[in-house]
């Protein structure tokens, strides 16, 4: 088989890493060499106006190369890892289908695990948006959480008393994340997807990492960072939404009200980056099936023919 039958047909790279190791670039590389497109992984990306902090291809690399699940949702839509796994997998057999390689980059471990392996409900589960619920339940009360709940869940909302708040954030997290309610959810109905995933790791040493971290957020403050969020602030949006309770922003937000100084804003953003990266590693090497790629000294091309060349082993 050649490579072109070969991304055609099954097999489908995935490249991950954390946070500033590369991930654009490479799959830029990949797609031009390759004639393929490109299926975005990032669970922030898929926000309107958020460009500047979420590193997004700029318009110029989206022109050149058709992305996918960019721009797709405004800050205070619903967009759960479950539903992006089940509508990037049909993304992908289309492609294939067209004769377009499909090319998956991203960082978020949710949306990654959703669309190769699917997303169980009981399975999904993340501390930051738990606690964006028990944050609700503190400003808004039970009762009107109780009430979100019977909206996405009725089922749930029927057997669980206001006051059971603990389940009731749970709930609400299996939904936000699986697009699913929990009541609903049978054992099997979630299946691997059908392609066969080459997953590539871009691996870096850690301080390597951390100054290419470092770097990225002082370009993202000449870029215009503040005044994104200036800007989002504007529309009405604000540290209620889950989308904007993220790194770079949270940050950015507190330093427009006051909390921070600039300096000391583009400290923690550099440091909670930093924790970020470490915890995108903690989640990818869980996976035993990340072939990893030592990235430093390395150029594009020279990685896109060691990966070209996993696709005719």
């Amino acid at each position: 088989m050649n490579l072109t039958a070969a991304l055609t047909a099954n097999k489908v790279p995935v490249l991950l890493g954390p946070t500033a190791s590369g991930k654009t670039e490479l799959a830029l590389c990949l797609a031009r060499a390759w004639g393929g497109e490109i299926v975005s992984a990032d669970s922030r990306q898929i926000y309107r106006g958020m460009d500047i902090g979420t590193a997004k291809p700029s318009a110029e690399e989206q022109a050149g190369v058709r992305h996918h699940f960019i721009d797709i949702c405004e800050p205070d839509q619903d967009y759960s890892a479950g539903t992006y796994g089940r509508e990037a997998r049909a993304c992908i057999a289309r492609l294939q289908a067209a004769g377009r390689p499909p090319i998956v980059a991203g960082g978020s471990g949710f949306y990654i695990r959703a669309l190769l392996d699917g997303l169980p409900a009981p399975h999904a589960s993340d501390p930051q948006v738990k606690a964006h619920w028990r944050q609700q339940i503190a400003e808004q009360g039970a009762e009107a959480i109780h009430a979100r709940l019977a909206q996405v869940d009725p089922a749930s909302a029927a057997r669980l008393h206001p006051n059971d708040t603990q389940r009731i954030v749970r709930a609400l997290e299996v939904y936000q994340l699986s697009g699913q309610p929990l009541s609903a959810y049978k054992p099997g109905s979630e299946k691997p997807a059908d392609f066969t995933p080459v997953i590539i790791g871009l691996a870096w040493p850690r301080e390597t990492l951390y100054e290419r971290i470092d770097r990225r957020v002082d370009v993202m403050i000449a870029q215009g960072l503040i005044e994104e969020v200036e800007g989002l602030r504007g529309k009405g949006y604000g540290l209620h939404l889950n989308a904007l309770r993220t790194v770079g922003y949270q940050e950015v937000f507190a330093h427009l009200q006051g909390e921070l100084s600039r300096d000391e804003m583009i400290a923690l953003i550099k440091q909670h980056s930093r924790q970020y990266a470490k915890r995108q590693m903690t989640w990818f090497r869980r996976d035993a099936r990340v072939q990893w790629m030592d990235v430093e000294g390395t150029d594009k091309e020279e990685m896109a023919e060691r990966i070209a060349r996993m696709f005719l082993e």
